[in-house]
């Protein structure tokens, strides 16, 4: 079984786990979209096109609990994936324009890349920020420089970027779902 094999195992495994669940919490598909390469010199994929899901677990408290996964196209065109768990702070929250929130967090996974590692799975941990409502939001992560440098031990193949921002497009599937 080649990696793109088990990590589209593991992923439906992950929806399958997660679909008994999915009216006690929020699940929603995550479409992957862009990442900007600040300061590249280099001319980089921005256009991280993939699919993912992430669950957020209920909670009557300003914290939210999130269980991620999805697959992408990686900086270099390849396919990359990740799976983790992210911890956020509700900052602003408003019933109007359909619970509008602005939340921020940290998000720990481990990724695959083929350039980094053989595709083995190495560790991350991002700052993120989520903005949306109960249908959709977006989600913004940044990754400083140093952090792959600390992190995987492995200098940026570009030395003029100084950071990467990385967009996500997220729908709630649960709102489409009936409630009981």
């Amino acid at each position: 079984m080649n990696t793109t094999q088990r990590a589209r195992l593991i992923l439906g495994c992950l929806l399958i786990l997660l679909a008994p669940i999915s009216t006690a919490g929020e699940l929603s598909a995550v479409l992957n979209g862009r990442s900007i390469h600040i300061g590249a010199a280099e001319n980089w994929n921005e256009d991280n096109l993939g699919l993912g899901v992430e669950y957020q677990f209920a909670s009557q408290s300003r914290w939210k609990k999130i269980l991620m996964a999805n697959g992408f196209r990686d900086s270099t065109k390849r396919m990359s994936y990740m799976a983790g768990a992210g911890l956020y702070r509700t900052l602003f929250d408003t019933p109007r324009l359909g619970d509008f929130y602005v939340d921020f967090g940290i998000n720990a996974f481990l990724m695959t890349r083929e350039d980094v590692n053989d595709n083995r799975p190495f560790p991350g941990v991002l700052p993120s920020l989520t903005i949306g409502n109960r249908y959709a939001g977006i989600n913004i992560a940044y990754l400083p420089v140093q952090a792959v440098e600390k992190l995987i031990d492995t200098p940026m193949a570009d030395d003029s970027i100084s950071g990467i921002v990385f967009v996500q497009f997220k729908v709630s599937v649960s709102q489409l779902l009936p409630r009981h």
